[in-house]
């Protein structure tokens, strides 16, 4: 019989508590579904059009990628891993009361919104490169996928209440509903985001970032915290001192973040993690966030229905990403994204395919048909891409530069969300169901460069990627005494030599 210890009981907790603020971020991506569909907001925004939702959608990308450039690594590195998740939520928050508060004419109002959404995008940017990297530095190496994966389903779970919050707000049809129905809808994301920001200084610090800023008694206790009761103190001081050499080599290296660019084994990782996140927003997962009730309404449900329909799908969503939780340290990340882009190119084919041969809901079977597929679709997103870009990506990169790294591949997937999000509503109008046959293309594409190009990363230690993207032997010198005082006063039997830089060909 298993034992839970003091460790395990800790992780799960505040894993579980990090998820919240990741569902700040699914529930300010699921509401905007239904109030774009809210009668009130399109009263209130005159009657935009497809161009018009599109901008609405996609301009909050813009916000988002701004932030992953240039503002989440460095809030993320000069005020740790704890409160830049504070600053993101209360940044995305201050964004959505903006867009509550869109009043006056449509042009206005529009404008709020706009507003709204940009500064949304900024927020939840840092939330959500923060979250995963707090988790992803405090796991253990064999179970750094599972911790990762309760990032997403803090995700999937906001999305969900997003969608049912937009159903239940259906039944509030009269006028003062109508008017202030939307606005307290986006309004509810204040309740779990105040819970969020009110816990997280109370909790511990990563122990890789308090190394990294010189703190070492506290690291060595945070790292205690985490391990105490699972691993033995031998074990966890081993773990420290890796920790602590790792750290320490990289900065005797004389690299920065623009080393990302320049050096080969960097930029091989910075690729790989950028490509992949833009992938995960190019397989049409975009499309599907924002635009759902809008494709179910095509296949012939009206609109409560397909609020409805929505909540469904992205509960069920929920327990796909569970079970993903449970095999991604078994199956590894490749198997689980290549399985799923497979799965979602079929039912891209299907959804596509069918309307064609049964134009205008003339067969009511087909319609049902394409919605089953919808949600076979989000069980290969949840089960993939959705999960597994984010503990990829926030596992791959040396310590010093993990926040610059994962927010730099991050700001692909917001330029994949800018394209799709434009794409698709135009699209469909045009196309109709064909558009579907563009992201079943794009996934069927994904399949063998995540096969062939991605190494497995499952139960490597974060100290230990290098040898996977074409690390070399490294040049070593002896330390002096000012160079030991300079990396910090790590200990010279955890770091007899340091590294001056990869060793070329």
């Amino acid at each position: 019989m298993a034992v839970i210890t003091k460790a395990v009981l800790r992780l799960h907790l505040l894993c579980l508590f990090y998820a919240i603020g990741s569902f700040v971020w699914g529930y300010n991506v699921g509401i905007l579904s239904s109030v774009l569909v809210h009668p009130g907001f399109v009263q209130a925004l005159g009657k935009p059009d497809a161009s018009k939702k599109g901008i609405i959608t996609a301009i909050y990308y813009l916000g988002t990628w701004l932030s992953y450039v240039f503002m989440s690594q460095p809030i993320a590195d000069f005020f740790g891993r704890r409160y830049a998740a504070l600053i993101g939520a209360f940044v995305a928050c201050f964004g959505s009361a903006i867009q509550a508060g869109a009043t006056g004419s449509p042009t206005s109002a529009f404008a709020m919104v706009i507003a709204g959404r940009i500064i949304s995008g900024l927020g939840v940017a840092v939330v959500s490169t923060s979250v995963p990297l707090y988790q992803s530095e405090i796991a253990p190496a064999g179970q750094r996928g599972k911790f990762v994966v309760m990032n997403h389903i803090g995700f999937v779970a906001g999305l969900a209440v997003g969608f049912w919050v937009g159903y239940a707000v259906t039944f509030w049809s009269d006028d003062w509903g109508t008017y202030v129905g939307w606005r307290f809808s986006i309004a509810v994301e204040f309740i779990p985001a105040f819970i969020f920001m009110i816990g997280l200084p109370f909790l511990p610090e990563t122990p890789r970032w308090l190394v990294e800023h010189g703190k070492f008694e506290q690291a060595r206790k945070s790292l205690f915290y985490f391990r105490e009761g699972s691993y033995t103190d031998e074990a966890i001081e081993t773990e420290f001192a890796g920790i602590q050499k790792s750290v320490a080599d990289f900065h005797a290296t004389g690299l920065t973040w623009r080393s990302l660019f320049t050096e080969p084994t960097l930029f091989a990782r910075l690729w790989r993690a950028s490509l992949l996140q833009f992938m995960a927003q190019m397989c049409g997962a975009t499309a599907m966030k924002y635009y759902l009730p809008t494709l179910f309404k095509a296949l012939g449900l009206n609109t409560r229905l397909t609020l409805l329909a929505g909540g469904i799908e992205s509960t069920l969503k929920i327990g796909c990403t569970v079970i993903e939780m449970l095999i991604i340290d078994k199956a590894g990340r490749r198997l689980t994204m290549t399985a799923g882009a497979a799965v979602m190119a079929f039912s891209m084919l299907i959804n596509g395919a069918l309307p064609l041969a049964y134009p205008n809901n003339a067969n009511k079977v087909s319609d049902y048909a394409c919605i089953v597929f919808i949600f076979i679709y989000s069980l290969g997103y949840s089960m993939g891409f959705g999960p597994a870009a984010w503990v990829y990506g926030s596992e791959i990169f040396p310590t010093s530069l993990r926040a610059r790294g994962l927010n730099l591949s991050a700001s692909g997937g917001a330029i994949g969300s800018i394209i799709v999000a434009q794409v698709w509503p135009v699209g469909i109008d045009a196309l109709g169901s064909k558009i579907y046959f563009f992201f079943m293309a794009i996934n069927l594409v994904c399949v063998p460069i995540i096969w062939l190009a991605y190494p497995e990363t499952k139960g490597r230690p974060l100290e230990d990627m290098d040898e996977l993207f074409g690390g070399k032997p490294l040049r070593v010198r002896r330390l002096s005494e000012d160079d030991e005082e300079e990396i910090g006063g790590l200990p010279s039997k955890a770091a007899p030599q340091a590294v001056v830089g990869p060793e070329r060909t």
